[in-house]
């Protein structure tokens, strides 16, 4: 019952391996700066601890290399590469097909091909990663798991764009939303804690990447990010949101439009009004320094995200809870507090000493008498893609 999950990045690549048993962790990797000259390996499994560098040429390399780690060792997670019952892939883009995961066969490659398009950065690598593991790892399933397939639930007025409607129907250009397998994740824990199976939710993932999601009855009626991830939020160096106006000025100035796409992806965000780093730690330390620009950035991304929050919050009416997630929903208290303070008219009464708590685990930290619960959830990606994997692929295990 083991399952090996796979997270292709343009140049990386992730994996955990489980045992769906208990759905514990047997092992985890990442392999980093493929197609250098030399690669950077990090191998943990149990109280064994790889720290390497190796040319890894490609994707087919890296597999080789994590399979090899995995039966590596005194005592390895794999004695072989048989008792992998299954392999979850996350795969980004699923456009309007994909409402569920699937198991891979040449008609999703296909389909995963064809949706490079609007995820250029992240399809083609998905698929490199699916690809190679296919022809390392054979007689075995393979799933993929997609982040925009959550949001398949929007409804049409929520994700398309007021824009010219043949842009949507023969350009695909309309709201997709991402990180969806972390706000399904949360979204169903948080469902065990309050023990409602289709709550209404308002979930917010705060990273280096950044996104919220509203949910009615457990189901995804919208999210802030767009056509690409670069809408919605600040985010660590992202500028979510912005007048589309700016562009057309810009290049009036002399910009070129690839040096302004690069700069919104790349030196916009926390980075880009801050100055210091697209870190909230590094810029909340500036900011108790006493540095104004430190300041003004974390104003913005509270700002930001609670308005996105009330505007969610409106949608549903009745919100049963918040749930925050990800490196800086989970760990960044004084950013929690920034977001929740304010809300109390509106039933949103945060308990500043459970929000303080240094724990791992889920924790609420609103008041027993705050009519919508605020909850902090700790992500796992890997873990849903693993549960997908098991779901769909456990019937043909004999």
């Amino acid at each position: 019952m083991k399952i090996l999950v796979i997270n292709c990045g343009s140049s990386s690549i992730k994996y955990r391996l489980f045992d769906m048993r208990d759905e514990s962790e047997l092992a985890r990797g990442l392999i980093d700066r493929i197609g250098e000259p030399t690669a950077s390996i990090h191998h943990v499994s149990g109280e064994m601890e790889v720290k390497v560098t190796e040319p890894i040429a490609d994707y087919e390399a890296g597999v080789r290399c994590l399979l090899r780690l995995l039966q590596a060792g005194e005592h390895p997670p794999l004695a072989d590469i048989s008792e992998i019952d299954g392999v979850g892939h996350r795969v980004v883009h699923g456009g309007e097909q994909f409402y569920d995961s699937v198991i891979i066969d040449r008609q999703a490659i296909k389909a995963i091909n064809s949706y490079s398009e609007l995820a250029p950065l992240h399809n083609p690598a998905n698929l490199a990663g699916i690809e190679a593991a296919m022809h390392n790892i054979t007689d075995r399933s393979h799933v993929a798991v997609f982040d925009t397939a959550f949001f398949q639930t929007m409804p049409q007025h929520a994700y398309i764009y007021a824009l010219p409607y043949e842009w949507y129907t023969e350009k695909r250009i309309r709201r997709y939303g991402f990180h969806g397998t972390s706000h399904r994740y949360v979204s169903l824990i948080a469902a065990e804690l309050m023990g409602n199976p289709e709550p209404n939710l308002v979930t917010m993932h705060l990273g280096n990447g950044c996104s919220t999601t509203c949910i009615r009855k457990g189901k995804a009626i919208d999210q802030s990010m767009g056509l690409t991830p670069l809408e919605g939020l600040v985010m660590g160096t992202r500028c979510g949101d912005v007048d589309p106006a700016i562009v057309f000025h810009l290049t009036r100035l002399g910009m070129e439009l690839d040096e302004i796409h690069e700069a919104m992806e790349n030196r916009g965000g926390l980075l880009g009004i801050s100055g210091i780093s697209r870190d909230i730690r590094d810029v909340y330390q500036a900011a108790q320094k006493g540095n104004q620009r430190a300041e003004l950035a974390l104003e913005v991304f509270a700002y930001r995200a609670k308005k996105y929050l009330g505007a969610f919050i409106a949608q549903l009416g009745q919100c049963h809870a918040i749930v925050f997630t990800g490196g800086i929903g989970e760990k960044a208290s004084f950013m929690r507090a920034k977001i929740i303070n304010g809300l109390e008219p509106m039933g949103i009464e945060l308990d500043p000493v459970r929000n303080d708590q240094q724990v791992t685990g889920p924790f609420r930290i609103s008041t027993d008498t705050s009519k919508t619960e605020v909850w902090v959830i700790p992500t796992n990606e890997e873990l849903m893609i693993a549960r997908d994997t098991w779901r769909l692929i456990r019937g043909n295990i004999s």
